[in-house]
């Protein structure tokens, strides 16, 4: 059986099909500077986004055979480097896609009414100015019937789309190797409903959309800059909850200061964990810290498919 380091966290119930399963499981997080000298001595690691396995750490454990990353982003570790040293890489692409479509509709919620700013504001000003306050918050806007743009069409972009359809707004995807998804809305209590969506130009969709949610990898460049500014419609609305650096930031907090965009959520950051002060102070700026995948669903989802992987993959 093996002896599996899992460094940044895991489910318990993971966990507890790992060694159920006859494995040594180590949940004690050996830190970066120490794993040169600690890692060597396990078959597998599994990590988050925490971690960093590059080629220098690889080039030091020979005895290695699995790097598993908890979640889909592998930017954290050297993926071919490792594949070309024979040891195999994992991640559990389908385990929080739903908490992570979920986040991105929350920061649009958040924003078309405006609860980023009532929140804060009804707890000092709430049981004084609160007929000021409701005419301040009284311009929302529905999301039923707007125009939904998808950049990356792929397991969380499909949720997403699901989302979107289920409350009657149009979605426009853009992928660059997805040419089509079919959505399938099975909604309790009614027939379930089959959407095929094709994937229309970026131009196309940035025109149309009045939301944009990104669910694409780091790609080492912005996929979101000056220039796809100001092709988007006047007020639309961004939520990124996909990695920091798909998004240029001096570009977005032009295109907020303008108005371009009326307003963005973010979960990433190019700098985390120290984000710039003046996005995160943005009065058109909802935040959370990048807790897409941070749910207790989700992270059971995420421990049981690791370990059923690892399982397979050491049995």
């Amino acid at each position: 059986m093996a002896k599996i380091l899992i460094n940044d966290g895991i489910h318990p119930d993971g966990k507890a099909a790992l060694e159920q399963a006859g494995h040594q499981v180590q949940t004690d997080k050996i830190a970066q500077e120490d794993l040169p000298s600690q890692l060597p001595s396990f078959d597998a690691i599994v990590v988050r986004s925490a971690t960093k396995v590059r080629k220098d750490l690889i080039d030091q454990c020979p005895s290695l055979k699995v790097i598993a990353r908890g979640g889909v982003g592998l930017d954290n570790i050297d993926v071919d480097y490792a594949k070309g040293k024979g040891v195999q890489v994992m991640n559990t692409p389908a385990a929080s896609s739903e908490s992570v479509a979920e986040l991105a509709f929350a920061h649009f919620f958040g924003l078309a009414r405006f609860l980023h700013h009532a929140n804060r504001d009804m707890p000092a000003k709430g049981n004084t100015e609160f007929k000021k306050l409701k005419k301040s918050y009284s311009k929302g806007h529905q999301l039923r019937g707007k125009t939904l743009g998808i950049i990356g069409i792929g397991r969380i972009g499909q949720e997403t789309a699901k989302i979107g359809l289920a409350m009657g707004m149009k979605v426009l995807p853009v992928d660059l190797h997805i040419k089509e998804v079919s959505i399938n809305l099975d909604i309790q209590g009614a027939s379930a409903v089959t959407v095929k969506l094709p994937s229309v130009p970026m131009d196309e969709m940035l025109a149309a959309a009045d939301y944009i949610a990104l669910h694409v990898p780091s790609t080492g460049a912005p996929i979101i800059g000056a220039a796809e500014f100001e092709k988007m419609k006047e007020g639309v609305v961004i939520a990124n909850p996909s990695r920091g650096g798909t998004i240029d930031e001096d570009a977005l907090l032009a295109a907020l200061n303008s108005g371009k965009v009326a307003g963005a959520g973010l979960d990433v950051f190019v700098n985390e964990p120290t984000p710039r002060a003046d996005l995160l102070n943005h009065p058109n700026v909802s935040l959370s810290p990048h807790i897409g995948g941070s749910t207790v669903e989700a992270q059971r989802n995420i421990g049981m498919e690791l370990a059923e992987k690892l399982n397979g993959f050491f049995n």
